[in-house]
């Protein structure tokens, strides 16, 4: 079995980082409790009556969980994209300035410890606060990103002009920080651990935050959004975030910044395959492509292939034909699609239902595109009547509500059809070129 995983300790994470492993589990942590977590302990809060009761079962928790609902549902609830990028601001001089400049007050450069040793010194590096400037490609990343992944949390719509946001930040005021000299800052886990004991009465604490939250009741129906973690959607802001919420802290602590690709590569997890692997089972896929190359056609001539390399083992079968679905004359497989070029000149519903009648001699009862019926033969005859006469991709655009991308090629329908004897038939997909 692989060895276990290497945890990082909580205070390197929260105040010493000196990796870029570090500040990227750090990012990836605070994406995952604002974007993910927090929404999700709001609509748990909405919609169960006995939530902030078992609270009580975590007493570590309780408080900061009540506060950030408290943050999330009154003090920072956002009811335009503006304000998103106003709490994005904020958050900015809260982690990457005011955080370190407490740091520095509770810790001053100079300091000794108990030994006479330099505190700063060793893998703690010393840090210095950020100055937020609009110049810096990374802090409009970072701003940007934040902005967009809070508008999705509460269903806000999205921003990516530049302009927008340089025209909003450079009204934001900031107030000054001041270093408070009653705040604790553990050097190591067991002190953090200490304090977390020390701490005053939860509960009083708890009540006062309890007694400024609404009643799930004044907010029936209210719901986040959740942002579950994807690394591969380049569109969704969540490595866009990561990368530069990282980096910048990263910058705090004068530790080398990487770019999205090994940031993804990084708090992705992912793990490199085997060389050896890897270059056996590409050697066993070019030998099935000679033969597709050199015009075998018999299913014989194939061979799927079981390895591992560890034991080692090696087996060969053949493979098993396709299924295939018998429609009137026509034998279809998965690897079959009705392709219709609509590219010259655009195909109205009324010529898209004609042609599969015609060509496939059956009655199409309903069209769909995803999740959205576009017709169907329960539909009132008035609605019938008028989306026949509509291309489409306006008939698409028109039902799903939406505009189809620009870089939209291909439209997939399915449908659903009959015989004459009103007998069910299937088809395979309808590909449909716009493109």
């Amino acid at each position: 079995r692989d060895s276990p995983e290497k945890s990082i300790p909580i205070c390197t994470l929260k105040n010493f980082p000196n990796q870029i492993e570090h500040t990227l589990q750090w990012a990836r942590d605070w994406f995952e409790g604002t974007f993910a977590q927090d929404p999700a302990s709001v609509n748990q809060y909405l919609s169960q009556p006995d939530f902030v009761k078992k609270l009580d079962a975590t007493p570590n928790t309780k408080l900061s969980t009540l506060e950030r609902l408290n943050a999330s549902l009154v003090k920072d609830r956002p009811v335009k994209f503006e304000e998103c990028i106003v709490w994005a601001r904020h958050q900015f001089e809260e982690k990457y300035s005011n955080t370190i400049k407490q740091l520095l007050h509770n810790f001053p450069p100079g300091m000794k410890t108990s030994t006479g040793q330099p505190f700063w010194a060793g893998t703690k590096r010393q840090p210095k606060p950020l100055v937020f400037d609009m110049e810096d490609p990374e802090h409009m990343e970072f701003i940007i990103s934040a902005s967009n992944l809070r508008a999705f949390n509460y269903r806000l719509k999205g921003e990516r002009d530049v302009a927008m946001f340089r025209a909003v930040l450079s009204n934001i005021v900031v107030p000054e920080f001041v270093p408070k000299s009653n705040v604790k800052i553990a050097q190591n886990d067991k002190e953090l651990s200490e304090q977390q004991e020390d701490m005053m009465d939860v509960d009083t604490q708890a009540e006062k935050v309890i007694e400024q939250l609404p009643e799930p009741s004044s907010l029936a129906g209210y719901r986040l959004q959740e942002a579950e973690f994807e690394k591969d959607d380049d569109k969704n802001f969540h490595m866009d975030f990561i990368t530069s919420a990282s980096n910048l802290r990263a910058r705090n602590y004068e530790i080398q910044e990487v770019d999205k690709h090994k940031a993804k590569f990084i708090a992705g997890k992912i793990i490199p395959a085997i060389a050896t692997t890897t270059a056996l089972v590409t050697g066993l896929v070019c030998l099935e492509l000679y033969k597709l190359v050199g015009g075998k056609k018999d299913v014989e001539s194939y061979k799927n292939g079981f390895v591992n390399l560890a034991l080692p083992f090696f087996a060969f079968s053949e493979p098993i034909k396709v299924a295939k679905t018998k429609a009137g004359d026509w034998e279809w497989s998965v690897w079959d699609k009705i392709e219709i070029d609509g590219r010259k000149k655009p195909w109205t519903l009324e010529d898209f239902m004609k042609h599969i009648e015609k060509e496939y001699k059956v009655e199409v009862n309903m069209l769909s595109y995803g999740v959205s019926i576009l017709h169907s033969f329960f539909s009132p005859a008035a609605k019938r009547k008028q989306r026949m006469g509509m291309t489409m991709t306006d008939l698409v655009e028109h039902v799903t509500k939406k505009k189809l991308p620009e870089s939209q090629k291909t439209l997939q329908f399915e449908i659903c059809c009959v015989d004459k004897d009103d007998e069910d038939v299937e088809l395979p997909a309808v590909h449909y070129r716009i493109k």
